[in-house]
């Protein structure tokens, strides 16, 4: 309406306009003084036009996958204060979503005939440290050559995906790569009691992978149901992951395009995501405030009294 009425003020007045569109002229006088002069604006407006960049800057960061809850959070721990009504409504006038999941597209074929671990999780999938508990799933992509497949290895403690590869097949192969890459990357000890968690997929369940895990001294463990309840962590991470990078940057032209991007991705959410099961802090920081944590109690004077 402002912009109607300084296109036509010249030629009919504000005044006439205003009776037109019965709107006070008082109003659009204010709101031109405040354009001549800044100084005389609310100051929510001048607060709005300091935060409303930061918000843009969080939201463009974190690979523009952040809704208002997750943009006001890393505010705060930037020590920026805002209320969390003023970040939803300032996104909302900019056009800034966050993404939407989508419904779970079930990708891994179970083999009734292979002989099957124990399932030693049962749905419960938490963890008190690092390397107590593995969960491993694998998603596909569709590209212009087809499809290819994405294999993660997560550590349940703080949702860090420790292992991770991209295949143009669904053979053993390409989830063995997987848990390769998280063994050289995490070097479990054999006294660490890992237990590693999958669905009864017929890649999880093969005699190579199992010898792997067994050559690692890792324990493994399968779901018994038969059903996504049964790997529920890891599947919440491939819903993520479509959601975030997969479904947002489609169409995907090669496996190299969605393995260079599924790298930046991993990169970003070990190192910067929030994750609310962890209080809002990424993977990699809640890890290292367990390790620091671990260290602060070994220079105590109370774990040396305890420990003579």
């Amino acid at each position: 309406m402002r912009t109607f009425i300084d296109q036509y003020r010249q030629a009919y007045g504000v005044e006439s306009i205003c009776k037109v569109l019965q709107v006070a002229p008082s109003g659009y006088w204010r709101y031109a003084a405040q354009r001549r002069n800044p100084a005389l604006r609310c100051a929510r407006a001048k607060s709005d036009d300091v935060l409303a960049p930061q918000i843009e800057r969080i939201w463009q960061a974190n690979m523009q996958v952040y809704g208002a809850e997750k943009v006001w959070r890393q505010l705060r721990r930037e020590g920026i204060e805002a209320a969390r009504c003023t970040v939803e409504r300032l996104m909302r006038r900019a056009g800034l979503r966050g993404v939407m999941r989508g419904k779970i597209v079930k990708t891994t074929v179970a083999n009734a005939a292979a002989p099957c671990p124990l399932d030693r999780v049962h749905r419960q999938f938490n963890a008190q440290r690092p390397n107590q508990l593995w969960v491993s799933d694998f998603t596909y992509v569709s590209t212009w050559q087809g499809f290819v497949y994405v294999a993660f290895v997560i550590d349940v403690f703080a949702r860090r995906i420790v292992g991770w590869r991209v295949s143009s097949s669904m053979r053993t192969d390409f989830v063995l790569d997987a848990l390769e890459q998280a063994l050289y990357a995490r070097q479990p000890e054999r006294d660490d009691a890992l237990i590693h968690h999958s669905d009864r997929g017929s890649q999880y369940v093969s005699i190579r992978y199992s010898e792997r895990l067994a050559e690692a001294g890792v324990e493994p463990s399968v779901g018994s149901k038969g059903d996504s309840y049964d790997n529920a962590l890891a599947e919440t991470i491939n819903g993520l992951y479509k959601a975030e990078l997969i479904h947002r940057r489609a169409p995907w032209k090669t496996r190299e395009a969605v393995e260079l991007a599924t790298l930046e991705w991993v990169t970003w959410f070990n190192h910067h995501r929030l994750l609310e099961p962890l209080g809002y802090i990424p993977p990699a920081e809640a890890e290292a405030n367990y390790y620091r944590q671990l260290s602060e109690q070994a220079k105590s004077p109370d774990s040396h009294q305890t420990a003579s």
